[in-house]
């Protein structure tokens, strides 16, 4: 397979040729004195350029930057009808790129029954659950009830468990799917279990798991892609609904300050959603998409050869070229799972040893290494080469969950083999997750060129790592959990991804944490303190995570992830100055104004 998807030539506005060609032969812009449409003067302008340049004004043309330099320089392209708009001080940085997320699934969660993430005990779970039933007593019988932001890893006491029981004693007749946050996990009732035919007898699906007690019986729980199994059977959302979904994750995503967003399972659904709030004039960010290539359907050479192929067409139907400054659809991305969570109780990441099981009690417990290795990863080698190789002909990146080191070090072998088969050619694999690696590959993602892409809000303490980590993992590895610190140390260009909606969209509190590796004040006092012993990140690294390497990770590094002349202009103005103020009072950041392409899209 021998097509090249994208040339990836930049597409200019007649007006900033010169600017452009100015800035390839090294010239300063100042030369070209042409009104700007907009003139920002008296800020601190963070560019996250290659120098780390801080500037206090700039000026903006058809879209683009055409001046980023000193207030009085900005002054020559004030005209008659320049917009000039004083920052009062306040700080200037370039629009968050978020390199990981699922907006239409956040988007839908916001018009749903909600636990809000939070940590609950059973009763307060099924509390919250029967008062959203009751809300809907007008709903058609027997309808299926979603919930939704199911904290599973925060259920307390902690050695609690829920079960289809826990569901069953609701007053209601319908069948129930509670997601868990994670979305690798989910709770039905025997109801749902009932309709699914689901029995002793089921088999575990490929790359799933049904949770079963000790007679057998199905319990409740789903793993995976045994999700699928009761998922779908639920009707899927309309249109119409996708739509009202992106509306919602836009307006969120403003407010936020993101300029971009990558959904990491952008089927052609969720694609038409954004496109037609495109053709309405309404798209805020820029959007960007990875078709999910699933475990199931490639089970040999000839099936991975026809999955990329449809990766292929879904792109050349709906990838609108090089970014403009309107903001457009981009797909040039594959999704692929590797594994699941290394949390427990789900434990299904890939790990490279057993996980620890309990062989003591809950009151006495004594951990000790499982019998066997388990889950595998998803792809078995060969396959995982054929599709990462054919990926890379067609000029499509890949994008791998990679959860536990096991994962990690699998993927890692598949894009060296994707290295030799394709010398010099510039596809840019990225890790999600990364939560378990091995110090042995700390290096090989520089080496490799592999991008791994964090979602920072998991580094500290907290029911999913300290609850959900510590014991099934050891002292040992669990020491080592959210290397972000290990792997930049080791070169690794480290981007973010919130993952949302697995957790709230919050992005300035997810970049303190990067640097703290604390949670808020006022937890429980066993999540006091740091995470683990990685010594996390720097306040100028995780802020160029969220920008310049999640641009580079895209691909787009030539028209976004910093300000400078001749790029797109996407940027925010903030509160405060993130980056240099304690890293403590990063998640009170608020956002004064959003920009895309020169245009305001949200202002407090």
């Amino acid at each position: 397979m021998n097509i090249h998807l994208l040339s990836r030539r930049p597409r200019v506005g007649s007006r900033l040729i010169l600017v452009w060609l100015l800035c390839a032969l090294g010239c300063r812009v100042e030369a070209a004195t042409s009104a700007a449409d907009a003139v920002y003067t008296g800020g601190v302008v963070y560019t996250i350029d290659a120098r780390g340049t801080v500037a206090q004004a700039l000026a903006v043309t058809a879209g683009r930057i055409a001046y980023v330099g000193s207030d009085a320089g900005a002054r020559r392209f004030v005209g008659a009808n320049t917009r000039v708009v004083d920052l009062k001080g306040h700080m200037v940085m370039p629009g968050l790129i978020d390199g990981h997320m699922h907006p239409v699934a956040g988007g839908l969660k916001l018009l749903k029954c909600s636990l809000n993430y939070e940590s609950l005990t059973i009763p307060e779970f099924q509390s919250r659950i029967q008062a959203c039933l009751d809300q809907h007593r007008s709903d058609p019988p027997g309808a299926w009830f979603e919930v939704v932001s199911w904290f599973r890893y925060g259920i307390t006491p902690t050695n609690a468990t829920v079960t289809r029981a826990t569901l069953d004693a609701l007053k209601t007749d319908r069948p129930i799917m509670v997601f868990d946050s994670f979305g690798h996990s989910s709770l039905v009732n025997s109801r749902a279990l009932a309709l699914a035919k689901i029995t002793a007898q089921t088999r575990d699906p490929v790359a799933g798991r049904i949770g079963r007690d000790s007679s057998g019986q199905p319990n409740g729980i789903l793993e995976d892609n045994a999700q699928g199994l009761v998922a779908d059977l639920i009707p899927k959302p309309t249109a119409a609904d996708n739509v009202a979904a992106a509306r919602a994750a836009l307006d969120a995503m403003r407010r936020q300050g993101i300029t971009t967003f990558f959904d990491a399972v952008g089927n052609p659904p969720d694609i038409e959603a954004f496109a037609a709030l495109e053709k309405d004039g309404v798209l805020t960010a820029r959007a960007h998409f990875a078709p999910l290539i699933r475990s199931d359907e490639t089970p040999d050479i000839a099936s991975a050869r026809q999955a990329v192929a449809r990766v292929v067409a879904i792109a050349h139907q709906y990838d609108e070229g090089p970014l403009r400054p309107r903001p457009s659809i981009s797909v040039h991305n594959a999704k692929l799972f590797m594994d699941g969570v290394i949390t427990a109780p789900a434990d299904t990441g890939a790990l490279l040893a057993p996980y620890y099981e309990n062989h003591g009690t809950a009151a006495h417990p004594r951990f000790e290494p499982a019998a066997k290795t388990e889950p595998e990863v998803y792809f078995p080698a060969p396959i995982l080469r054929e599709l990462l190789v054919g990926l890379g002909e067609a000029g499509i990146d890949p994008h791998l969950h990679t959860d536990g080191d096991g994962a990690v070090r699998a993927t890692l072998d598949a894009v060296a083999q994707l290295r030799q088969a394709l010398p010099g050619r510039d596809i840019r694999p990225g890790l999600a997750h990364c939560e378990l690696v091995d110090p042995a590959d700390y290096a090989r993602f520089a080496q490799l060129n592999a991008i791994p892409v964090l979602s920072f809000q998991w580094e500290k303490p907290a029911f999913d790592t300290i609850e959900g980590a510590r014991d099934s993992l050891g002292l040992r590895r669990f020491g080592l959990i959210e290397p972000a610190g290990f792997l930049a140390a080791q070169g690794a260009r480290i981007a973010y991804g919130s993952d949302w909606p697995v957790d709230p969209l919050d992005e300035w509190f997810a970049l303190q944490v990067g640097v703290t590796r604390m949670g808020r004040p006022g937890g429980p006092p066993q999540h006091a303190g740091r995470l683990g012993t990685d010594p996390g990140l720097t306040q100028s690294a995780v802020l160029r995570a969220i920008t310049a390497n999640a641009a580079y990770e895209l691909h787009e590094e030539r028209y976004i992830g910093s300000l400078e002349a001749g790029k797109l202009a996407d940027f925010i103005v903030l509160d405060r100055n993130v980056a240099t103020i304690s890293p403590s009072e990063i998640s009170a950041t608020r956002v004064l104004r959003t920009v895309v392409g020169g245009q305001v899209v949200y202002e407090q």
